[in-house]
């Protein structure tokens, strides 16, 4: 469905639910301010609160057309571009506040942090992710900083050059292999990750006839912006802030490949011969439809149709036909929860790859090889 033309501002009703992540900025306020069990905030609504409005609230598989004037689009941009400077504000606010302040024991300082780091997490990357697939420079640069504010700029190149290319593959690191526990994708994926964005820049350089160090390395940007809020952390807050921001850092990282885990395990595109895969398709991608989480995670859930429409802007990702995409049997707050629980995971999740497995690629008989990061083959 498209806009109804009786709106009296274009898209400002609709966009409004997108908004929702503005709500959890005094929540964070009020946790550094109060204290005690209010540090609990944060994590509570993104997690608790938003699973509990998705459970009360249902499944949104409408869509607006395609063809949405970019205009109508003006309000759901707009909160992607207030996220930046809201987000850094907010965190040097805190580097400032809370290594000093009187009411805050060592505990309650980490566990404030460990808030922001959701909050920078969750929502930050998740508005970082947005804006580095938007074409303007402006969109870019704000998605490097909100990246460089978690340590962790590289993603940039890893998600644009590698993931989006391998994705389903054995080269790509952040697909999560059948049976493969989070905290082994953790540490699989962290250095794995860095790697292969390395290779990707250094690749696409070497490609023009360029060294690695060219200025045109966006690594330059990634280490120079990383460096200065590092420094801003010092100044704040002293060596405390250091430890406070790199912490922060960690647990928004953490939440990052929460997500990544989610949205890919255990699925794989068919292997072709010859190095050649199959074209990435909408069943290589784990779909949510729950109507408060898509809010919150600004349609990233809608993950399937990003994969075959990387440049479509959030607000008209599609949520496809039913049973055109595999979906998660809850929103991205409950499935990451349960990641966290490997056992837990395999019991909910494995049959249902299985299954995918079946309808997808009956033909395939010697899935085990996937595990290890080799190629599957065809009997």
């Amino acid at each position: 469905m498209g806009l109804p033309a009786s709106d009296p501002i274009p898209g400002i009703r609709h966009a409004m639910p997108f908004w929702a992540s503005l709500a959890l900025v005094p929540v964070m306020i009020a946790a550094a301010l109060m204290g005690g069990w209010w540090i609990l905030l944060v994590p509570v609504a993104t997690w608790a609160l938003f699973s509990g409005l998705d459970a009360a609230l249902g499944q949104e598989t409408g869509n607006l057309s395609p063809e949405t004037a970019p205009e109508d689009l003006y309000w759901y941009r707009l909160v992607t571009l207030v996220w930046p400077p809201v987000q850094i504000v907010l965190l040097l606010a805190l580097l400032a506040y809370v290594p000093t302040a009187e009411h805050l024991s060592a505990i309650e300082a980490i566990g404030v942090f460990f808030g922001a780091g959701v909050l920078t997490g969750t929502i930050g990357i998740t508005y970082a992710h947005e804006l580095m697939h938007r074409p303007r420079r402006l969109d870019r640069w704000l998605g490097d900083l909100l990246m460089a504010s978690v340590m962790y700029g590289h993603f940039r190149s890893e998600h644009l050059l590698v993931h989006h290319t391998y994705v389903g593959t054995p080269r790509d690191a952040v697909t999560a292999r059948y049976s493969e526990g989070f905290p082994r994708y953790f540490a699989r994926v962290l250095p794995s990750s860095l790697r292969s964005a390395w290779r990707a820049e250094t690749g696409r350089l070497g490609k023009k006839g360029l060294p690695s160090w060219h200025r045109s390395n966006p690594f330059w940007r990634y280490g120079v912006l990383q460096l200065t809020f590092l420094t801003l952390a010092l100044t704040l807050g002293g060596w405390a802030g250091i430890g406070l921001f790199l912490y922060q850092s960690l647990i928004a990282i953490w939440q990052l490949e929460l997500v990544n885990y989610v949205e890919h395990y255990g699925l794989t595109r068919k292997h072709l011969g010859d190095g050649k895969y199959e074209p990435v398709g909408v069943h290589h991608s784990w779909n949510a439809t729950q109507k408060a989480s898509n809010w919150l995670l600004i349609n990233l859930q809608r993950h399937s149709d990003h994969h075959t429409k990387p440049s479509r802007p959030f607000p008209l990702l599609q949520s496809g036909a039913e049973g055109a995409a595999p979906e998660l049997p809850f929103g991205y707050p409950v499935m990451t929860t349960v990641a966290m629980w490997p056992p837990l995971w395999r019991r909910i999740m494995n049959p249902k790859v299985r299954d995918w497995r079946q309808k997808y690629y009956p033909e395939i008989d010697k899935w085990d090889a996937y595990t290890l990061g080799e190629t599957p083959s065809s009997s």
